[in-house]
């Protein structure tokens, strides 16, 4: 059976809130702390392939307690202002838990960028930072990429942005996930794809999986996904399957991680037109396969109340924002299959993010293996933390980790006064 209706992102935030607040028992005060603060919706004329549109984008930033805000930005027919409010929110959790000092904010675009040619692309990225250029600022928000951005589009938000300053300076630190060459820092790009992986990795150990030979499933093989894949299979993991918009392939003796990349990722073709020797699948069907770890890396909502009784991986490693709805989560507890929750699995893009803007400020350029050693001891940190509040309260992963990454607001916004 198949729901006749989209679960509502920002509920699902919302309701994790919740759950949170109440173990914590927060005052009436605090839980206001779930709201996000400012809104702003830009509508403007587009022309694609020669005929008008209006196109709506939007940039919210939840919480403020920490500045700046950060958060990326996505191209996407589906995006909307309660998609955008959710991922805002999930980042200022997502920042807190990690310990990086920033607050959460999120921005997109209503359009189906496969439609632009990279004119088009272009042109459109110049409107929407124009139409934001009073809200982004390097001490205030700081975009980066997200879903169907890449180096490239942070380049042209940099140079729009940029342009639009009195001083005509190059503004660096304004955004993050750019190209090397413009003030981006090593490790950026595979930053979250590494992260996944990471936390994977001990959450597998943790719950006696080894990950020697281990069965992996990957929906999405995006940036994240594919590198999450490459890091999981150097490690051991067989993987297995694999699915990008079109569908995917399944082979259970294991999929050769190099070909898949050459083909998706170096080639842009789509997972479906492998040769013989794989299995066709559906996203649908990927995430029901007999699996160790389950990675949910493309969009929200894949894993519902519907599919939730049918899934067979022992543990579910979520790469993707908001891919288990807050029914599923319920039936996947009773079910005793773990969870390793979003803003702690992805949160290795929003670490190295930091660290780019900290070497745009200072004027820095941090090697590759200084990065990835920063990025490993506060993932690592995070994960023990979350893991040692599982464990002290009996409660879930994510609900350990939205209880310590609330808790860390809440403290910073009680000490800044009551005007906060």
């Amino acid at each position: 059976m198949t729901s006749t209706s989209t679960p509502n992102p920002y509920r699902t935030a919302q309701h994790q809130f919740d759950e949170a607040a109440d173990i914590l028992g927060l005052d009436e005060r605090m839980r206001n702390l779930k709201m996000c603060e400012f809104e702003y919706i830009a509508s403007f004329n587009f022309r694609v392939g020669g005929n008008w549109q209006r196109v709506t984008g939007y940039r919210v930033q939840h919480n403020t307690t920490m500045t700046p805000t950060k958060g990326g930005v996505r191209y996407h027919p589906d995006v909307n202002l309660d998609e955008v409010r959710a991922l805002a929110s999930w980042m200022t959790w997502k920042c807190a838990l990690l310990d990086v000092p920033f607050g959460g904010a999120k921005g997109g675009i209503s359009i189906d960028p496969s439609r632009l040619n990279d004119e088009e692309l272009e042109l459109l990225t110049r409107k929407y930072t124009r139409r934001m250029a009073t809200v982004f600022d390097p001490q205030g928000d700081v975009p980066a990429p997200d879903l169907n951005t890449n180096e490239r589009i942070m380049a042209w938000i940099l140079d729009e942005y940029s342009k639009s300053q009195i001083k005509k300076d190059t503004v660096y630190e304004v955004v993050t996930g750019k190209p090397l060459d413009l003030g981006g820092s090593h490790g950026r790009k595979e930053a979250t794809g590494r992260g996944v992986a990471h936390i994977g990795a001990r959450a597998a150990a943790d719950h006696g999986i080894d990950l020697q030979g281990a069965a992996v499933a990957v929906q999405g093989f995006g940036n994240v996904g594919s590198h999450a894949s490459r890091y999981l299979a150097e490690r051991g993991a067989r993987i297995v399957a694999v699915s990008d918009v079109h569908g995917g392939v399944y082979d259970p003796q294991g999929l050769d991680v190099e070909t898949l990349w050459e083909h998706a990722v170096v080639r842009r073709r789509p997972l479906s037109e492998l040769g013989p020797g794989c299995r066709k699948v559906s996203n649908a069907e990927l995430l029901e396969l007999p699996v160790d770890l389950l990675i949910p890396a493309a969009m929200e909502n894949q894993i519902t109340r519907d599919n939730a009784p049918r899934l067979r991986a022992r543990m579910i490693v979520e790469a993707a924002n908001g891919p288990t709805t807050s029914d599923a989560d319920h039936l996947l507890r009773e079910r005793g299959i773990p969870v390793v929750p979003d803003i702690l699995c992805n949160a290795g893009g929003v670490v190295v993010s930091y660290y780019e803007w900290q070497q745009n400020l200072n004027h820095e350029t941090w090697s590759l293996e200084t990065v990835n050693s920063g990025l490993m001891r506060q993932l690592d940190r995070a994960y023990e933390d979350t893991r040692d509040i599982s464990r002290a309260r009996k409660i879930d992963m994510r609900r350990a980790a939205m209880v310590l990454a609330i808790d860390r607001v809440a403290r910073r916004t009680k000490m800044r006064g009551i005007f906060q």
